[in-house]
C-alpha cells in the first residue's frame, strides 16, 4: 500500500484502490472478478440451455400426442434428435426396433431394456443441465471467505503503514481502509449472484429431469401396451 501524502486529496476509486493495495490483496481482487466473470457465464449459459429445453420439450410434445404413430414420428428425426425429450424418445424406440425379430416376435425382457435406455437418456440430459452448477455453489460459499481474507491482509497492511510512518491521522487512515474494504465488497458481489442462481438454477433443473420422468413413464406404458398386444 503506497502512503498518501497528507493533505492531498485521495482518490477513491475502484481502480485507484486497487492499484495502492498491496500484491496479495491485488491478487485476491483479481480472483474474485475472474470468479464474477465466470459464474455469469455459467448463469448465463444455463439459462439459454433450460430455456432451449423448455422449448423442444414443449414442441415435441405437442407432436407426441397428436396421435401420429410412434413409428413415422421415430422415422422423421433420421437419427438427429434435437432437444431432450427426443433424444428420450429415440432412445425407448431405438430398443423398441432392436428388441424385434424378424418374424416379428419380440425379443424377451423387451421391456426392461427399454426402460434403462430412456433412464440413460435422461440421467444424460440432468447431468447436462447441472454441469458447471457446482462452480455456482463453491462461489457461493468461498467467495466471501476470500475477499474477508483480503480484507483482513490490507488492514494489516494498512496498519503496518500508519506504524512506519507514525502518524494516525483519518487521512493516513482511511484510504489504506478503504482498498481492504474493497476485496470483501468483491466477495460478496461474486457469491450473491452465484448462490441466488444456484438454488433457482438447480430447482429447475429438478423440474425439468422431473417431466423427462413422467414423460418415459407414459412412453413407457404406451409401450407395454403394445408389448402385451404382441
Amino acid at each position: 500500500m503506497e502512503n498518501v501524502a497528507i493533505g492531498a486529496p485521495a482518490d477513491f476509486s475502484l481502480i485507484a484502490l486497487f492499484l495502492r493495495a498491496s500484491l496479495t490483496v491485488k491478487i485476491v481482487m483479481v480472483l474474485l472478478v475472474l470468479a464474477s466473470v465466470w459464474s455469469w457465464a455459467t448463469i448465463i449459459q444455463k439459462l439459454m440451455v433450460q430455456v432451449a429445453t423448455r422449448r423442444d420439450s414443449g414442441s415435441f410434445d405437442r407432436r407426441f400426442w397428436s396421435g401420429e404413430p410412434l413409428d413415422d414420428l421415430y422415422d422423421r428425426m433420421t437419427g438427429k434428435p434435437k432437444g431432450a425429450a427426443e433424444r428420450i424418445f429415440s432412445a425407448g424406440m431405438t430398443e423398441w426396433r432392436k428388441s424385434q425379430r424378424d418374424d416379428g416376435e419380440l425379443i424377451p425382457g423387451a421391456q426392461s431394456r427399454i426402460d434403462r435406455a430412456m433412464n440413460v437418456a435422461i440421467n444424460r440430459e440432468s447431468d447436462r443441465l447441472t454441469r458447471g452448477l457446482p462452480f455456482l455453489a463453491t462461489v457461493g460459499s468461498t467467495a466471501p471467505f476470500i475477499g474477508l481474507f483480503g480484507t483482513v491482509w490490507g488492514i494489516k497492511t494498512a496498519f503496518e503503514g500508519i506504524a512506519l510512518s507514525q502518524n494516525t491521522s483519518l487521512a493516513v487512515v482511511a484510504p489504506g481502509i478503504a482498498e481492504a474494504l474493497v476485496a470483501t465488497a468483491l466477495g460478496l458481489l461474486a457469491a450473491i449472484p452465484a448462490v441466488i442462481f444456484y438454488n433457482k438454477l438447480v430447482t429447475d433443473a429438478d423440474r425439468i429431469t422431473s417431466q423427462h420422468e413422467a414423460f418415459a413413464d407414459e412412453f413407457s406404458t404406451i409401450l407395454s401396451r403394445q408389448i402385451e398386444d404382441a
